[in-house]
């Protein structure tokens, strides 16, 4: 009779490997996939050929109208936004964890079809990326909830997706988070449409909800230097802001970055649009100066808006010079537009003039963008 496999330190029986040893569950991964069904029912529209599951996703251009498409890609996260989200919630507000999580997950999708929106792209559908050393079923199920309403506010399909478990590449409690997104846009209203922009051209903006996705380790710094403390901060994220004293200081830093897809994709539509930039890392000037024409400089009059105060309380407590924070962060400003005085006859209440274009020094110069 054969005998049983002993360990021979203690003569018991040697426990059997499984992926569930190693760190993996194929449980919480079926929880997460059952989530995802839940989450992309809810953003179904023309164009998909099949509900979510297959290994590869399937998306019909001509079953949703499209007659001489380009395609549009775009991919990105939220970056360290995702650790403010899990102290706030570990340390202080497990109760609002659902929420908090959500509104990261609106982040991620705006991230994505806010870019596809500048090129004058329709945001057709999303795939999203979740890796955690281990999956929480709760916070897994939140993510895709947000990601949920951000397609459904884009109106983009949540096409599919991936979630994995990475112990070993993540510590216990590390997760991360990226997303995917594809559109459309007819080749004769592609964006920018740098040819037809001139000096005198005006400069318009919608307005940000805050610090959006970006920016956040240099958040995360001030955070630590006002209160070293872990429980300090931990008190002091669920206070009053000083800024803004309807909210917590948390709930007012993690405000989810506003979906502009459907506002840019008109403003395309109407043809008067001729450029937009989405101010992401890199700042207004970072961001402007990538849809100008060589010869052209943005004039960004920094006094045509308020700039949200949580900028002040950040650059006060972090004492961060000026020119860091501009570099650094949208100022205010969720997406600049371009066109001649004629756009202003078809945007929306909340968008406003910031400024203008000018010639540059000579037609071969770099476009250059100047805030003054």
């Amino acid at each position: 009779m054969a005998s049983k496999r002993t360990d021979a330190r203690d003569n018991s029986p040697a426990q059997s490997l499984s992926y569930k040893a190693a760190g993996v569950s194929l449980e919480r991964a079926e929880d997460s996939v059952a989530a995802a069904r839940q989450a992309a029912a809810q953003t179904v529209r023309t164009g998909l050929l099949e509900e979510l599951g297959g290994f590869g996703a399937l998306f019909d251009l001509q079953l949703a109208g499209w007659h001489d498409p380009v395609l549009v890609a775009a991919t990105d996260g939220v970056g360290t936004k995702l650790l403010l989200g899990d102290e706030l919630v570990h340390l202080g507000a497990p109760q609002r964890g659902q929420e908090i999580y959500a509104g990261l997950g609106i982040d991620l999708v705006a991230m994505c079809v806010n870019d596809l929106a500048t090129r004058g792209a329709e945001a057709l559908f999303f795939l999203d990326y979740i890796a955690a050393a281990h999956l929480e079923q709760a916070r897994t199920a939140a993510l895709l909830a947000g990601i949920a309403i951000g397609c459904k506010q884009a109106g983009a399909a949540l096409l599919g997706g991936e979630t994995a478990e990475l112990p070993g590449v993540y510590d216990s409690k590390g997760y991360d988070l990226a997303g995917f997104a594809v559109g459309a846009v007819e080749r004769n209203t592609l964006l920018p449409r740098k040819q037809a922009m001139q000096a005198g051209d005006k400069l318009f903006a919608f307005p940000a909800t805050g610090v959006h996705a970006n920016g956040f380790s240099l958040v995360r710094a001030v955070l630590q230097r006002a209160w070293p403390d872990e429980q300090a901060r931990a008190e002091a994220l669920l206070r009053p802001a000083a800024f803004a004293e309807s909210c917590s200081l948390g709930e007012a830093l993690l405000t989810p970055t506003p979906i502009l897809a459907r506002e840019l994709r008109q403003l395309a539509q109407t043809g008067k649009l001729k450029g937009a930039a989405h101010i992401t890392g890199g700042g207004i000037a970072g961001n402007l100066v990538r849809i100008l024409p060589h010869g052209l400089t943005a004039l960004v009059e920094s006094g045509a808006w308020h700039m949200p105060a949580v900028f002040a309380w950040l650059q006060e407590t972090g004492e961060i010079d000026a020119q860091e924070i501009w570099r650094v962060f949208n100022c205010g400003l969720a997406v600049v537009l371009v066109g001649d005085e004629s756009l202003e006859e078809v945007l929306p209440a909340e968008a406003f003039a910031v400024g203008r274009l000018v010639a540059g020094d000579s037609p071969s110069d770099k476009p250059q963008c100047r805030i003054v």
